[in-house]
C-alpha cells in the first residue's frame, strides 16, 4: 500500500503530469457542459411536444443516448426532437466513445504506466553500501571493468541520466542509478563519501566536469578520469582527478611495443618493478627447429621462458616445445638479463624495413612516437590530408587500396600496426593485410572486447583492446598494485603463496602444470628473487609473482582457495 502513494507522488511532481491532468480536467468540464446544456434543451423541446419530465429523467435521456444505450422508454415525437436526438447521439459517440478514451489514455493512463515504469529505475544506493565503484558511463571501459569487480566481489554502480536506458540496463542485471553527471545531489545519492572509487569514462570534457563536481561532495575518494588528448590530463588533475590515464597513448606505446623491427630482438612489453616482460621472435635464429630444451635460453642468458606466442595464441612453454619460425617468446628476468640476449642475438636483427602504421589518429600517433624513441623507422597511411603531419613519415590514401598498402611498403615491412577506432575496419583490414602478406606480423588495437577473438581468427597476430586496458588500469588503481597486462587475456599479477605450498619447493607445487600460469618472481620483506630456482622452498607471508591467462589465474584462484575453504 505505501509503494502506491509513493508512485503517485512521483507521478504528480512532474510538470508535465500536472499539465496533462489540467487538460483532462478542462475536456471533463466540458463534457459536463454538453451533457447539462442537452438536458436543459431535453426539457424545452419536451415541454414544447406536451410532456413533462424530471430534471433526472433529463439527465438520465442525455447519457443514454450519448453513450449509444438508447432505451427507448422515452422519445420525441417531432421531427426538430428527433434531429436533437441525432446531434445528441452522435456527439456523444465523437466526444465520450472517441475522443474520451483516447484523452485519458494519452493524458493519464500511459503517463501513469510511464510513471510505475520509472519508478523501477533506482534513484539511489542502499545506505549501507560501501568500498563501492561508481562508474560514470557505460561505456567498453565500463563493460570490461564490470567483469573484473564480479569476478573479483567488488561492489559497484554505473550512473545514467536516461531513465529508459536505465531501465534497459537494469533489467539485464546491471547495478545502475539514474542520475545527472553534472549534479551534486546525484552523487550524494550514490554514496560517494563511502566509495572506493569514481571512474569517469566519458570524452574529456565531461570528465573534467564530473572532477570538478565529485569533489564538492568528497575531497578525498579516488578519482579515475580516462583522456583522450593528451594536452587534457593536467586539466583533469587540477578539476580534482586523482589519476588520469591518457588510454589513446598507452594503447599506441603497447602496440609498438609488439612489433619487429629495429635492432632490438626482444622488446619489454610489461614491467613489474625490476622484472621485465620481453617478447622476442625466433625466426631466422638458430634456435628454429630446435626444442625449448636445446636452446638452452636460461644457461646461457638467465632469462626464463614463461609462454609462447604463435599466431596470437598464447602456449604455456614445455621443456620438448619445438620452436617454429613464427614462434615469439615470451621472457622474464631482470634488465642484465636482456642484456645477455642481445648481445647473444644481435648478429640476428635483420628488420631495417619501416614498420607500417594504418591509421594515423592519436593511437597510430602514439605508436609512431614510441617506435621513433626507439629509432624504429616507420610510415603511417592516413586518408585524411589535413591529418598528416609529416609528408616523409606519412603516406595519403586508402589503406583498403592495395596501390596505397604498396606505396606504404607492405611488401618489406615487418610488422603492421592497425590503429583505427572502428573494428569491423580493422577485421576487413587484418584480412586483407594476411592475404599479401601471410608472412608479416599483423599487431591491431580493438575497440571491443568481444571482438578479440575475430581479430585473431582474421589473421592478426597480436590484439590489444582498448576496452581491457583501460579496465585493468583503473583496476590497478582501485587495488592500488601493479598487475601489468601484457596481452588481450594474459597479465601479470601476485598472490600470497597459499597454505598447503608452505614449504613444498616450486618443482613440487607444480603450479605451471596445474594452473597453466608461471612463478617469475618471489617477493618476501621487500626482497624479490626473480626467475626463482625449482628447488627453492615456498616461504610461509610471502608473495608469489606469475604470469599467465585470465583462464589459468582463475584455476589458479578456485585451485587454491578452494583447497583451502
Amino acid at each position: 500500500m505505501k509503494f502506491v502513494p509513493a508512485q503517485l507522488s512521483y507521478f504528480i511532481q512532474s510538470h508535465s503530469t500536472r499539465r496533462n491532468i489540467l487538460q483532462l480536467a478542462r475536456y471533463f468540464l466540458f463534457l459536463l457542459a454538453l451533457v447539462l446544456t442537452y438536458t436543459v434543451l431535453f426539457h424545452v423541446l419536451m415541454r414544447a411536444e406536451g410532456q413533462q419530465h424530471s430534471w433526472v429523467t433529463g439527465l438520465y435521456w442525455t447519457l443514454t443516448v450519448m453513450t449509444t444505450l438508447g432505451f427507448g422508454d422515452i422519445t420525441f415525437q417531432s421531427d426538430i426532437g428527433r434531429f436533437f436526438s441525432l446531434v445528441v447521439l452522435l456527439s456523444g459517440v465523437l466526444f465520450l466513445l472517441v475522443v474520451l478514451p483516447f484523452a485519458f489514455i494519452q493524458l493519464f493512463y500511459a503517463p501513469w504506466l510511464e510513471a510505475q515504469s520509472r519508478m523501477r529505475a533506482p534513484r539511489e544506493v542502499p545506505a549501507d553500501l560501501s568500498g563501492h565503484v561508481i562508474l560514470t558511463h557505460y561505456d567498453p571501459v565500463a563493460i570490461s571493468l564490470i567483469e573484473r569487480l564480479k569476478y573479483h566481489g567488488k561492489p559497484y554502480v554505473v550512473m545514467e541520466p536516461d531513465v529508459n536506458r536505465a531501465l534497459d540496463l537494469f533489467d539485464r542485471g546491471i547495478k545502475v542509478v539514474v542520475g545527472e553527471r553534472d549534479s551534486v545531489e546525484t552523487y550524494r545519492r550514490l554514496g560517494t563519501e563511502r566509495a572506493a572509487l569514481v571512474a569517469a569514462t566519458g570524452d574529456d570534457y565531461t570528465n573534467t566536469n564530473t572532477a570538478f563536481t565529485v569533489r564538492e561532495v568528497s575531497p578525498s575518494v579516488p578519482i579515475v578520469s580516462v583522456s583522450r588528448a593528451p594536452d587534457s590530463v593536467d586539466i583533469m588533475q587540477l578539476a580534482g582527478s586523482s589519476h588520469v590515464i591518457n588510454l589513446p597513448t598507452m594503447l599506441g606505446r603497447a602496440l609498438s611495443r609488439r612489433t619487429l623491427g629495429g635492432d632490438v630482438r626482444a622488446n619489454v612489453i610489461g614491467r613489474f618493478g625490476r622484472l621485465l616482460i620481453a617478447e622476442a621472435p625466433v625466426t631466422e635464429t638458430p634456435w628454429v627447429g630446435k626444442t625449448l630444451a636445446e636452446s638452452r635460453l636460461r644457461e646461457a642468458t638467465g632469462l626464463t621462458v614463461v609462454g609462447l606466442w604463435e599466431r596470437g595464441v598464447f602456449h604455456v612453454p614445455h621443456p620438448d616445445t619445438t620452436l617454429e619460425p613464427t614462434t615469439v617468446l615470451v621472457l622474464a628476468g631482470t634488465s642484465r638479463h636482456l642484456d645477455r640476449f642481445a648481445e647473444l642475438t644481435a648478429i640476428y636483427n635483420v628488420w631495417d624495413a619501416p614498420v607500417l602504421i594504418i591509421g594515423g589518429g592519436r593511437v597510430g600517433r602514439a605508436a609512431a612516437a614510441a617506435l621513433k624513441e626507439r629509432d624504429v623507422p616507420y610510415r603511417i597511411i592516413e586518408k585524411k590530408p589535413e591529418a598528416i603531419r609529416d609528408p616523409e613519415t606519412y603516406v595519403l590514401g586508402d589503406a583498403a587500396d592495395r596501390d596505397c598498402l604498396e606505396r606504404a611498403g607492405i611488401m618489406e615491412a615487418p610488422t603492421t600496426i592497425i590503429t583505427t577506432n572502428d573494428d569491423p575496419t580493422n577485421i576487413y583490414l587484418t584480412i586483407y593485410c594476411r592475404r599479401l602478406r601471410p608472412d608479416m606480423q599483423i599487431v591491431s588495437r580493438s575497440t571491443l572486447e568481444r571482438n578479440v577473438s575475430t581479430l585473431h581468427r582474421a589473421g592478426a597476430d597480436f590484439v590489444m583492446s582498448y576496452a581491457s586496458m583501460g579496465a585493468n588500469a583503473i583496476y590497478n588503481v582501485l587495488e592500488q598494485d601493479d598487475v601489468v597486462m601484457l596481452a588481450e587475456g594474459l597479465d601479470v599479477f601476485r598472490y600470497p603463496v597459499p597454505r598447503q605450498l608452505v614449504g613444498k619447493s616450486l618443482a613440487e607445487s607444480r603450479i605451471r602444470e596445474r594452473t597453466e600460469c608461471s612463478v617469475v618472481a618471489l617477493e618476501l620483506k621487500g626482497k624479490v628473487t626473480i626467475n626463482p630456482p625449482p628447488d627453492l622452498a615456498l616461504p610461509e607471508g610471502a608473495e608469489l609473482i606469475l604470469i599467465g591467462t585470465t583462464q589459468g589465474e582463475e584455476k589458479f584462484v578456485q585451485l587454491f582457495e578452494k583447497a583451502a575453504a
